[in-house]
């Protein structure tokens, strides 16, 4: 517990744990009184060079005054932050406010003075950096818009850290210093700088484990068989090219089943990467310490009995990550499955998988161990239906996901040179709104395929996740806006990747179909029509095609401008031999060689030789390499070819995959022709406009005003009217009619025709229920109407009647924006009415929105042929549509105090539309959000 300084409560919310340049972790915390030791220890350890760029003179050690001033904070205007590895201090920041004199200040003033000092130890980490981007947090949380910094010239490092960090600045030199002056409000610059330092560091994290140079099993036993003792085989089986350990309390022997044995990691002499933690939960901690005081990099805990198991379980689970960051480390698990390279320079098998897959360009995520072992399974069979065509390049089963989760991962492949295709298992998504920003990148550059689990259950137990409002259908739509291809099965799963793995992308729709079946043919023909593919007539060779046969009409096929792919059906023939297995495969893969933009499938039925045939039809296959350490010279991932934009790489072999049944050949086309759509767009993903007419400055200061009346407030109908029309957003105006005579006088003030309608909840927006009455034109008309109301549904205190002036005839819609705990902003369009509602026929996208966002969503909904002029009716005018819907996003993206908008309904008519209805609700804005420095997840 920390104690608070001077004025303000301690701010525990400042405190993050952060993933530096190395990969290796630290702790970020404000300084409070109780630092004084740690403040004079760490200042002695850093360099007398360091000390003099910090005080622009000899600074030898710190006075008592010095230290006073450093650990007492007011937490407004004066703060130090601290960066801590086992407790420790090695990097601290602070800022003063100051005035326009630079002398000590208070608000209003908002400009403060900003200074770091790093450990010499360790400069090059990105700790300045990380710091950099807490500490101008911290700044603009407490009001202060600009710092100011005081740097000598020969501080060249302190003064990249400033110039690279994105900020716009300004930069002088007078008496000597370099003065920099940088504005904190977030820029694109600065935005795009983070995240890259984020990808960076969380992807060295990654490859750390995966690729470290020793590796240490704590609770490896004598007898075969156990958890620790099988991890330990595994790796030497798999001939794990780096020093390997076995490490047991009760071990005596020196050796353990041909590895060096060691009673303890203190015991090894030599650096150790990564520690692979096999032994019951109660003991784990004391061997955590002993990996941090040994300098372990990073830990695979394969042990059980944590979240997974209850209360007191995950209690344990918070307690492990807590200790593992405070020594630097990350961890794999709890509860995990292990980690797999395939890659020759390491060939690691931290796994309680018996046998190392094959090597190859698939990456394999699976929060399940169970799950786990079927894709690897699947992915090393070369037969059983599906041609394992290809195989892995690493493998991750994350377990309880305590520390590191799939986003980490998805970093580690987006650059990784070994990986062509992500395959994932997710059970849950901690952070949805930072999965669908680094799953949208990873995508514009690889394919990423993914299936969830649990979709309609809670997380398992283990899981720590945001709770989310959104149904799971929605969750799913904003996946595959960020480019993910997703799937619902584990078998689609396996199908979709190995198309993807060894053949190009598709340019369009357009399937040939050839075959010695005709039934076989028809099939295939109506799956496609059914993925909404475009298949051209299916070509029977008939049940006498030779190899021959297949190889000109496929050639042709591939050849013809009218087609993008070719599926291939083929039945054995009777009596047919491996030989003539072989010779179809090679006159297939040959033939494709001819087109090698289009990508070519093949069904085929109870056909186990051409399967295999198939996957060995290129010499170039990739085989298993030698399982003795250090064999093969295969070239390092640096030097291999870099992944072709739209397929695989140019150097890998083209390798056909093959099906058992038509509709998993199409449907695996199928989104492969999504996901390369999606590509071509993303390559141009539109512009959120500016508008001249949008007054954010008022709307912000009246959502302040608003919300000094109390947070979580439903706006006032005169309100929420007054908010949207500072974004250009002109709600229909309608008075209330609490008697007959107020509606009588309401309907004059408005003019002939109006409605009148209830706002009472249970009627509101159900017009088909009667509780709307429409062109009115007279007050005759009106007061019957009103009488008719009031007799049929209750009293007007709780029918809530109001009147409103006649819109223009159109179409009835629903644009509704939410902040959704988890995924983040959300826009939803779908139109008005109890059928859509019951169907579900609403389609979302993530805001900002973008112009070709909208216009998308515009059209995404099932029933938006309504809006075009379906059946000789007029087409609605679906710019202004989607001008509102851009309006909407820009409100709720520049105020996130903005948690929910509904306009309900928007009737949109041939010239223009009309907003009748519009709810908006405010609620404070959390504290940091997806924009905020980089952190790792609170545990």
């Amino acid at each position: 517990m920390q104690t608070s300084s001077d004025r303000h409560e301690y701010p525990s919310h400042w405190e993050a744990d952060v993933v530096l340049r190395d990969g290796g972790t630290a702790r970020i915390r404000p300084i409070t009184v109780d630092d004084a030791e740690r403040l004079v220890s760490f200042y002695e350890q850093v360099s007398d060079e360091s000390k003099y760029y910090r005080f622009f003179a000899p600074y030898p050690r710190l006075s008592a005054k010095d230290v006073h001033r450093f650990t007492h904070h007011d937490f407004v205007d004066r703060v130090g932050l601290a960066a801590t590895v086992g407790g420790e201090f090695i990097a601290t920041v602070r800022y003063d406010r100051i005035n326009a004199d630079g002398r000590p200040a208070s608000l209003p003033a908002d400009e403060a003075e900003v200074a770091f000092l790093v450990q010499d130890a360790h400069q090059g980490r990105g700790v300045a950096s990380a710091l950099l981007e807490h500490i101008a947090a911290v700044a603009r949380e407490r009001d202060i818009r600009r710092f100011a910094a005081e740097v000598l010239p020969a501080n060249s490092k302190m003064i990249k850290v400033f110039t690279d960090a994105g900020y716009q600045q300004k930069r002088h030199f007078e008496d000597g210093v370099v003065r920099l002056e940088f504005d904190l409000e977030p820029t694109d610059r600065s935005l795009a700088v983070q995240r890259a330092r984020e990808q960076r560091a969380e992807a060295r994290s990654v490859q750390r484990l995966l690729a470290p140079g020793s590796v240490a099993v704590i609770g490896a036993g004598r007898t075969p068989g156990g958890v620790g003792r099988s991890v330990l085989d595994n790796l030497r089986e798999a001939g794990f090219t780096g020093r390997l350990y076995a490490v047991n309390k009760a071990l005596q022997e020196k050796e353990l089943g041909g590895v060096p044995a060691h009673r303890s990691v203190r015991d090894i002499a030599e650096p150790v990467d990564l520690a692979v933690v096999a032994v019951p939960a109660p003991y784990v901690p004391e061997v955590v310490a002993e990996c941090g005081e040994h300098g372990v990099q990073g830990l695979v805990v394969v042990s059980a009995g944590y979240a997974e198991s209850g209360p007191a379980g995950r209690e344990r689970q918070r307690a492990l990550v807590r200790q593992a960051r405070t020594y630097g480390m990350r961890i794999i698990g709890p509860n995990a499955f292990g980690v797999i390279n395939t890659s020759p320079e390491v060939r690691l098998n931290a796994s309680l998988a018996p046998e190392m897959p094959r090597p190859g360009r698939i990456g394999l995520f699976a929060q399940s161990g169970a799950i786990g072992i079927a894709l690897l399974s699947r992915l090393h069979r070369r037969g059983g239906g599906v041609t394992g065509v290809t195989g892995v390049s690493t493998f991750v089963s994350s377990g309880n996901r305590a520390d590191v989760s799939g986003n980490d991962v998805l970093q580690y492949w987006y650059d990784d040179p070994d990986t062509d295709v992500a395959l994932m298992y997710l059970e849950s998504i901690g952070n949805p709104r930072k999965f669908t920003r680094l799953a949208r990148r990873t995508a514009a550059a690889k394919p990423l395929v993914v299936v969830q689990g649990a979709r309609h259950a809670a997380a398992p137990q283990g899981h720590a996740v945001r709770a989310t409002r959104l149904p799971h259908a929605t969750v799913s739509a904003l996946l595959r806006q960020a480019g993910v291809i997703r799937v619902d099965t584990i078998t689609e799963l396996v199908d979709a990747g190995l198309l993807l793995a060894r053949q190009p992308l598709p340019a369009g729709p357009r399937v040939a179909i050839l075959g010695n079946s005709e039934s076989l043919g028809l099939l295939t023909f109506d799956a496609c029509l059914a993925e909404g593919l475009r298949p051209l007539p299916p070509l029977d060779l008939t049940t006498a095609a030779s190899a021959e046969d297949f190889h000109r009409a496929l050639t042709k096929a591939l050849a013809d401008d009218r087609c993008d792919a070719v599926v291939v059906t083929a039945i054995p023939a009777v009596g047919e031999t491996s030989a003539q297995d072989a010779a179809l495969a090679e006159a297939l893969r040959s033939a494709s060689a001819s087109a090698p933009a289009k990508p070519v499938l093949v069904v085929h039925v109870e056909l186990g030789g051409l399967a295999e045939a198939l996957s060995a039809a290129a010499s170039t296959a990739p085989q298993a390499a030698s399982t003795a350490p250090g064999a093969g010279q295969a070239p390092r991932p640096a030097e291999r070819p870099a992944t072709t934009v739209g397929g695989p790489s140019e150097a890998s072999p083209r390798l056909i995959p093959a099906y058992p049944a038509a509709e998993r050949a199409v449907r695996a086309l199928g989104e492969a022709v999504k996901y390369a759509q999606w590509r071509r767009e993303a390559a141009d993903p539109g512009k959120v406009p500016e508008y001249e007419d949008i007054d954010e400055k008022g709307a912000a200061e009246q959502i302040d005003e608003l919300l000094s009346r109390g947070s979580g407030l439903t706006l006032a109908p005169e309100d929420a009217c007054v908010l949207l029309g500072r974004y250009g957003i002109d709600v229909h105006r309608a008075l209330p009619a609490p008697t007959p005579d107020e509606a009588a006088a309401a309907a004059r003030t408005l003019g002939y025709p109006v409605a009148l309608k209830t706002t009472a909840p249970h009627l509101r927006h159900r017009a088909d229920l009667g509780g709307v009455r429409l062109d009115l034109t007279d007050e005759t008309q009106l007061r019957r109407a009103y009488t008719e109301l009031t007799d049929l549904f209750g009293t007007p205190e709780v029918l809530r009647p109001v009147v409103q002036g006649m819109a223009p005839r159109g179409v009835d819609t629903v644009v509704r924006a939410v902040i959704d705990p988890a995924a983040g902003a959300v826009l939803s369009f779908g139109l008005a009415g109890a059928a859509s509602e019951l169907l579900g026929d609403t389609a979302h996208r993530l805001v900002p929105v973008t112009d070709r966002d909208a216009s998308s969503l515009v059209r995404s909904i099932r029933t938006a042929p309504l809006l075009f002029g379906w059946r000789g009716s007029a087409p609605v005018d679906t710019l202004a549509l989607e001008a509102l819907m851009l309006r909407v996003s820009r409100l709720v993206d520049d105020h996130p105090e903005v948690v929910a908008v509904s306009l309900e309904p928007v009737v949109v008519a041939p010239g223009g539309l009309s907003v009748l209805g519009a709810t908006v609700r405010l609620a404070r804005a959390p504290v940091r959000d997806d924009l905020g420095p980089r952190t790792l997840p609170v545990v």
